[in-house]
């Protein structure tokens, strides 16, 4: 378990790396639950009509474990979304013919997203309600 000093706020990270889906598609679901308290965003994930959306939800409840095994969180309702991103992975390249013998290259892109939850305080709550909107 980590020792943490008083001023010192909990954050757990969880990172997916190399997700197919392309970073700008990506962005739009993330700025759903930017801000918002964990049960709120994995309700959003769960509803949301988004192709990404699924593994956004895996990737939020790794981050919940990961608070609660190498944090130490005892309650997991006082976190919320502080950080989210989506950064642009590789791309994968492939061809695609087209008429008169030509050849068009086709980009599947891919993402690395980042969530980061903190533990909610009277400062961080300011914060966070501020990014509610």
């Amino acid at each position: 378990m980590k020792i943490m000093a008083e001023n010192e706020q909990l954050r757990a990270k969880a990172r997916a790396r190399y997700l197919r889906v392309s970073p700008q598609k990506t962005r739009l679901v993330l700025n759903l639950i930017r801000g918002k308290a964990v049960q709120q965003a994995l309700n959003i994930l769960r509803f949301s009509s988004k192709a990404v959306a699924k593994p956004l939800h895996k990737l939020l409840w790794s981050a919940i474990a990961n608070a609660k095994e190498n944090e130490g969180l005892k309650d997991e309702g006082a976190l919320f979304v502080a950080e989210a991103f989506a950064d642009p992975g590789p791309s994968l390249k492939r061809i695609r013919a087209q008429s008169m013998g030509r050849a068009f290259q086709v980009l599947h892109r891919t993402s690395h997203v980042t969530l980061v939850l903190q533990e909610r305080t009277g400062k961080a709550s300011g914060v966070a309600a501020g990014a509610r909107r």
